[in-house]
């Protein structure tokens, strides 16, 4: 499902930055998409922390093979070997099968979310082990779609921002935060394109 405010978004953005508008007719008619699971998103964001988007489709590909319904029951009673043997650190497989507990027991009510701010919902997710606040900002931009996401944490996020703004010089949060000001209700969709410039994988989460 692509987001009903992406054609606004990238006309809003093409005409406030130069370097946008190149990366936005680049990679014309690629947009964000959400898979329509939140436990899945979740899921494959804590699969990928720390790690390339490369490696992490790898690894994950092998979770489906092994675990072809991917849904909380299974992820929590398969044996953490099985889960090892896809590419899993131990402290993946304690955060996936907590992730899944979560959600059997109910302590994830969806409903909710759609009234809830960003900051709260950061709040809300980061209750649970192995969910700090890259990956639940991951869930805002992927599952929830929400606009103006900036993940200031995200290591690919950081080297665009360097590679086409800085010169690949290294830059800080603050910079960051102040080149993304005029991109303003639409960060969520520049970090998609910056995310975009470096990988031929588009990332999904």
């Amino acid at each position: 499902m692509t987001p009903e405010y992406w054609t606004q978004a990238t006309q809003e953005l093409a005409a406030c930055d130069q370097i946008m508008l190149q990366l936005i007719q680049q990679f014309e008619g690629g947009t964000l998409t959400s898979r329509g699971c939140a436990f899945t998103t979740l899921a494959r964001s804590i699969v990928g922390q720390q790690i390339s988007v490369k490696a992490a489709e790898s690894v994950w590909q092998k979770v489906v093979i092994a675990i072809p319904d991917i849904e909380p029951r299974a992820i929590a009673a398969k044996e953490p070997d099985l889960l090892r043997a896809c590419g899993l650190s131990a402290r993946k497989i304690t955060y996936l099968q907590d992730l899944s507990r979560n959600f059997m027991e109910g302590n994830l009510n969806e409903t909710s979310w759609s009234n809830m701010d960003d900051e709260t919902i950061i709040t809300q997710l980061s209750q649970i082990k192995g969910i700090g606040r890259w990956t639940a900002e991951m869930f805002l931009i992927f599952h929830l779609q929400r606009p103006d996401v900036l993940p200031l944490d995200d290591i690919g996020l950081q080297r665009a921002i360097s590679l086409h703004y800085f010169d690949k010089q290294s830059i800080d949060k603050k910079t960051m935060i102040e080149l993304a000001q005029p991109w303003q209700p639409w960060r969520s969709v520049a970090t998609w394109y910056l995310w975009r410039s470096l990988d031929p994988l588009p990332v999904e989460y």
